[in-house]
């Protein structure tokens, strides 16, 4: 057999029974697809599950509030996604009246959708011939095939789609296209595969040749750059706190936190004692501090490391500009970061 019927063969006895797996509806294929980025299937899969229960329709997800959709994609990171996927779905409703666009050239033009993105919506809803290339199938190729091009460099880029195409299913472009992408999942893992019961051992060159653990081959990025955050938990008696929305381009745009200082170093209990900007939110010196957590929390991204600490200010009274009440504040969207922290502490509400 060859290298497409071997994976096609081996997908319709090992498929995992998933529910974007039951349907060729673009909507459902869209919202899997962009919940998948970047995100293991354990994980995603309750966020998608969340989503089609609450917009059932690209016309319910269109009619959100950025907020509502935010709040819904809370923990799953990459938060440009949920701002991109709330953008196409008005685009979708209200520029296209909901006919999602049926072919790979329009699916380019949803924001936050990308070759591989729209290669697999128009190959699985569509039968569009396009060859889908992520992380699963750079790992099957370049082993299969002894490949040791940088998958992260653009002549890599090119090499792989254009082989994956070269091996396209011309007839089942769907079915393929999803075949290649679980076997990467489920078979030939980043780590520890199970070669033996691999059905193309026998044929591949990183097993022959003992690479297995060298390829995909990935040009190293720069070093993840160290930053030290101070979130100010203010407190009143009067039941109120204080939440800010970033809106500045970044990973957390549009998302809530409490007041920040960044800093080059770590902070200690005077620095913010005598912090004038403390001082200004609250108009008054009266108020105590103390660090909720003793040991910093080290929150890794993909490009930095954020080294956290929370202090708590506790005040009379707190007025003015971005004061909430605290008992609604669970309904704000914030970075897992500030979530975890809500989950743990005790605002006594």
């Amino acid at each position: 057999m060859d290298f497409k019927t071997i994976l096609t063969s081996w997908y319709s006895t090992n498929k995992r029974d998933l529910p974007w797996r039951k349907t060729q509806n673009p909507y459902f294929i869209w919202l899997s697809e962009i919940i998948l980025q970047q995100t293991q299937i354990k994980q995603g899969l309750p966020y998608y599950i969340a989503f089609t229960e609450t917009f059932p329709s690209v016309f319910d997800l269109a009619n959100a509030t950025e907020d509502q959709v935010l709040k819904l994609w809370q923990g799953l990171g990459y938060y440009s996604r949920a701002r991109n996927l709330h953008a196409s779905a008005k685009f979708i409703a209200f520029e296209l009246n909901g006919i999602f666009p049926d072919n790979y050239k329009d699916l380019l033009k949803l924001r936050g959708v990308g070759d591989y993105t729209a290669s697999a919506i128009a190959s699985i809803c569509f039968g569009e011939p396009k060859a889908v290339v992520d992380g699963n199938v750079y790992r099957v190729l370049s082993r299969y095939f002894g490949i040791t091009t940088p998958i992260n460099t653009t002549k890599g880029v090119k090499e792989f789609k254009t082989l994956a195409m070269e091996l396209m299913d011309f007839k089942n472009p769907g079915n393929y296209n999803q075949a290649i992408m679980d076997f990467g999942s489920r078979q030939c893992k980043p780590k520890n595969p199970n070669c033996n019961l691999c059905p193309l051992r026998n044929s591949c060159i990183a097993l022959s040749q003992n690479k297995i653990d060298e390829l995909p081959v990935k040009i190293r990025t720069a070093k993840a750059k160290v930053k030290y955050f101070n979130f100010l938990v203010f407190i009143s008696n009067n039941g109120k706190t204080r939440l800010e929305k970033r809106t500045t381009k970044g990973i957390w745009q549009n998302l809530y936190q409490f007041p920040l200082i960044e800093s080059n170093q770590p902070l200690c209990y005077r620095d913010l004692k005598n912090n004038q900007d403390i001082k200004n939110i609250l108009n008054t010196e009266d108020y105590n501090v103390f660090l909720y957590n003793s040991d910093t929390i080290i929150h890794k991204l993909s490009h930095q490391h954020l080294h956290t600490k929370f202090w708590i200010i506790e005040t009379q009274d707190l007025r003015g500009k971005n004061v909430v009440d605290i008992a609604s504040i669970q309904k704000y969207p914030v970075p897992i970061l500030i979530g975890n922290f809500l989950d743990e502490f005790n605002f006594n509400i």
